[in-house]
């Protein structure tokens, strides 16, 4: 079929369908055909979970000159949208019968150095193989996950675990450094105590059942599950074994900590946050000793 008998049945003339062939693709046009690769490419490498926003970031600090809104736009285009959180269901549970160590955070989770606050909590996977039980600490200064175990089980050896972990990555030695989760019977119990004053910390523990007291620690395990576990890269499937999640978990942490835009740390990874306290803190050391 000719395009003169296309235009008719469509009732368009000849002559605009010629004049928009020749027409040359616009400026914007031009741009959207680079830019849109790279905003794909960027949504690609971060789990699939960022939204404009941070899509946004991502591709200014990779040098790229692109508006907000046109990263929406091309987004849009794609059919790909970021990720969002649901409800938490709570994991650990009380145990009336042991002490309880007093909260020395009262909601106030802001820090001004590393190693002040550290933050924990569990949550959960479902698996085919059983379930598996996620531990993170996070440092409340940078964000930064200092230490995690995934296990089969919730017992207070995987919290143990977390903690060696945290001790590996940050000293042996964090006098005056406070970690704060819930009521769950991991965290009030003697060992785990034990294991704190180990490296010079002390146990602070929120309210039971009140969530706003961990609040910060939820709001980790939250993204978590939505960026991993039910995260747009699993497009639907389960997941088959503890170990599964475990090396996913490993993943998940390592971009979390280097290479995750964080609104609360400025749109920087909470690496790039603490290397740019170091580097400060040593100019003023320096700075001090020159006067």
């Amino acid at each position: 079929m000719g395009v003169e008998r296309i235009c008719a049945v469509l009732q368009v003339a000849p002559s605009s369908y010629y004049e928009v062939k020749k027409r040359k693709p616009s400026a914007r046009s031009k741009r959207d055909e680079v830019m849109g690769p790279v905003v794909y490419a960027l949504w690609e490498d971060n789990f699939r979970v960022y939204g404009a926003r941070k899509i946004w970031k991502a591709a200014r600090r990779a040098g790229h000159d692109i508006g907000r809104d046109q990263v929406a736009r091309l987004m849009r285009a794609a059919g790909i949208e970021g990720v969002r959180r649901s409800k938490r269901v709570r994991t650990t549970k009380p145990d009336p019968g042991m002490p309880r160590h007093p909260d020395l955070v009262r909601r106030d989770f802001t820090a001004t150095a590393p190693n002040q606050l550290w933050v924990t909590d569990l949550t959960f996977v479902p698996t085919w193989a059983g379930v598996a039980y996620v531990c993170f600490i996070i440092d409340a200064y940078s964000r930064t996950i200092v230490g995690w175990r995934v296990a089969s089980h919730m017992r207070t050896t995987m919290v143990l675990d977390a903690i060696e972990m945290a001790r590996w990555s940050r000293g042996t030695q964090l006098t005056g450094l406070r970690c704060h989760s819930d009521a769950g019977s991991q965290f009030t119990s003697i060992r785990y105590g034990e294991r704190l004053a180990e490296i010079g910390a002390t146990p602070s523990i929120g309210t039971v059942a009140d969530s706003y007291d961990n609040a910060l620690a939820e709001t980790v395990n939250g993204y978590y599950k939505a960026e991993l576990i039910r995260g747009p890269a699993r497009e639907g499937r389960p997941w088959k074994t503890v170990e599964d999640v475990e090396l996913a978990t490993l993943s998940w942490a390592h971009w979390h900590n280097n290479d995750r835009l964080h609104g609360y740390l400025n749109d920087v990874p909470p690496a790039e946050f603490e290397e740019t306290f170091y580097a400060t803190r040593r100019a003023d050391q320096t700075l001090v000793g020159i006067q």
